[in-house]
C-alpha cells in the first residue's frame, strides 16, 4: 500500500512537472487551486513570439498583459525571459523579481533569475534560487536540473549566455 502511494505521489509530480512551459513554469497547480482563465490572446501571441525567438516583439504585447492583469506572474516570467535573451540580463531581474513577488514558488522565475544571475558574475544569488527550486521540487523538477547543470557550468568556466 505505502509503495503504492508513493508511486501515485511520483507520478502527480513528474506530471506536474512535465506539463509546465518550460518560460511559464508557475508554482501553482493542484486541487484547490481555481480553474485557470482563458489564456489572454497577447499573452498566447507572446508566447508563440518567445518560441521563435522574436523576442522584441513579445515584450509589447506582455506588457499589455500586465497591464491588464498586474499579477500575471507568468507575463512578468517571460518579460524577464524576452528581456534576457534580447542580450539585457540585468533589466531582466525586475520582471523576474515581480514574478517572484506575485508568486514565491514560481519554478520557472526561480530558474530564470539563477540564470540572469549567472550571466551577471552572482553565482551566489543564483544558487539561492538553486537552493529555493531544490525545497520546492519535492521529487526534482526540469527547472531545478536546468539551473544545477547552469550553475556547476559556471563553476566550470562556462559563463552562460544569452
Amino acid at each position: 500500500m505505502r509503495s503504492t502511494l508513493i508511486a501515485v505521489l511520483a507520478a502527480l509530480s513528474f506530471g506536474l512537472a512535465a506539463s509546465a512551459f518550460a518560460a511559464g513554469g508557475g508554482g501553482g497547480g493542484g486541487a484547490d487551486t481555481p480553474a485557470a482563465k482563458p489564456a489572454d490572446p497577447n499573452y498566447t501571441r507572446a508566447k508563440a513570439m518567445i518560441e521563435a525567438r522574436d523576442y522584441a516583439n513579445a515584450l509589447p504585447l506582455l506588457q499589455q498583459v500586465v497591464t491588464k492583469d498586474p499579477r500575471n506572474a507568468d507575463a512578468y516570467n517571460l518579460m524577464g525571459f524576452a528581456t534576457r535573451k534580447s542580450g539585457n540580463a540585468s533589466g531582466s531581474l525586475q520582471y523576474y523579481q515581480q514574478a517572484l513577488a506575485i508568486d514565491p514558488r514560481h519554478l520557472g522565475a526561480h530558474e530564470y533569475i539563477g540564470e540572469a544571475y549567472l550571466m551577471l558574475d552572482q553565482p551566489a544569488q543564483a544558487e539561492q534560487h538553486l537552493a529555493r527550486l531544490d525545497s520546492l521540487c519535492v521529487f526534482g523538477c526540469a527547472e531545478y536540473r536546468l539551473l544545477k547543470t547552469a550553475v556547476a557550468n559556471y563553476k566550470a568556466g562556462k559563463k552562460p549566455t544569452n
